[in-house]
């Protein structure tokens, strides 16, 4: 297995790479200067409110954000643009995140932002360019396996992002560079301040970018309108309070569900099912959240082939943690089935199962796939 860069063979190739305005992206395109790369710096410009969209760490792709990377790049000395991305993002990544909760679904934006707009929309336009790779600040790594571009755990685990990078295929990773997966977050820092880099201490961004107050209730009840509902037990069928809509909950929450009395043993309520139709939210015990078995629905695979034969692996189902052994299998009808051997708890529709090697390091990405439904 080869562990350099996906963009292989030796000399100068032309990079894009993406500044978001952190020390992250920042640090990779200095990286990527270093390696004697002929580098372009551009920042995505994703709303058309900018100046709404940071306060202290939260959200990112401010005015703020755009001008920490233009001098970025003036330090690296490498071009700069500010590419305007706006209109795409709020249709395919804000109006499908409104579009999902509505449905009933837990989406993550950061994901479907990596799949529609910094691996698709992004690395489409640098190839029409001329370029050869997109480099980009997250913490991953690439390697190539029996020819294939694949991906890989980053060293830092508690920065990881492989889980939120698994909706890639091998054409979009053969033109990835994520230079500082090999380094752990703290030395990232120290090099932007060795570098002479502003953004050395600038704080990383939190919470959804494009709903910096950190209310999605809110975001959500503003675009959606009230859609009164019953928070209902799911053993008794009995009503318990009522609620404004469903896209206040998701499955395994615990708090917020506006009931008052407690449980007959006392026990903790929490979130097991959401039926946006009828309103209802069905509520019970912790063990009730056990699942099983995963369906899913646009599988992608690393190899570029659905495997012929249940595939053995390690399943994660959110960005750190929820990881249990695991067979993986086509259903037949374009999906996918991953039997558990241990049993998950908050997993639910919209989210996405990552699957990996299962061998000691369990490090490298097989496959990924959008979960519909558990059992």
């Amino acid at each position: 297995m080869s562990t350099a860069g996906a963009v292989s063979g030796p000399g100068r190739v032309r990079v894009l790479a993406a500044m978001s305005g952190g020390v992250d992206s920042a640090v990779a395109a200095a990286r990527a200067v270093d390696a004697g790369h002929d580098v372009v710096g551009v920042h995505l410009a994703l709303s058309e409110t900018p100046d709404a969209l940071r306060s202290g760490s939260r959200g990112c792709c401010s005015r703020e954000d755009a001008m920490d990377a233009r001098r970025a790049a003036d330090v690296l000395g490498i071009p700069f643009y500010v590419w305007d991305f706006a209109g795409r993002f709020a249709e395919e990544v804000v109006e499908a995140f409104v579009a999902d909760y509505a449905a009933g679904r837990t989406p993550n934006p950061c994901l479907r932002c990596n799949e529609t707009i910094k691996f698709a929309a992004l690395l489409d336009k640098a190839l029409a360019l001329g370029f050869d790779a997109v480099c980009t600040g997250h913490y991953a790594r690439l390697a190539h396996v029996d020819g294939t571009a694949v991906l890989r755990r980053a060293v830092d685990a508690g920065k990881d992002q492989s889980y939120v990078l698994a909706v890639l295929d091998a054409e979009q990773l053969a033109r990835a560079m994520f230079p500082v997966g090999d380094t752990p977050k703290p030395e990232i820092r120290a090099e932007a301040a060795r570098r002479g880099l502003s953004v050395a201490a600038k704080p990383d961004s939190h919470d959804i970018c494009f709903i910096p107050t950190g209310d999605t209730a809110g975001f959500l009840e503003q675009r959606l309108g009230a859609r009164p509902g019953a928070v209902v037990d799911a053993a008794s069928g009995e009503v318990l309070a009522e609620h404004s809509g469903v896209h206040r909950f998701t499955v395994g929450q615990r708090r917020g569900l506006g009931v008052t009395a407690p449980a007959a043993d006392g026990r903790p309520r929490y979130v097991l099912g959401i039926e946006p139709v009828s309103g209802a939210v069905r509520v019970g015990p912790a063990e009730a959240l056990d699942v099983h078995e995963i369906t899913g629905e646009r599988p992608v695979w690393a190899s570029g082939r659905a495997p012929e034969d249940p595939l053995g692996c390690v399943a994660q189902v959110r960005a750190h943690g929820g990881l249990s052994d695991a067979v993986a299998s086509p259903d037949g009808a374009g999906g996918l089935r991953v039997a558990l051997r241990t049993p998950l708890r908050g997993v639910a529709p919209g989210q996405a199962v990552a699957l990996y090697r299962p061998d000691p390091a369990g490090d490298i990405v097989l496959g990924s796939a959008t979960i519909t439904a558990t059992r």
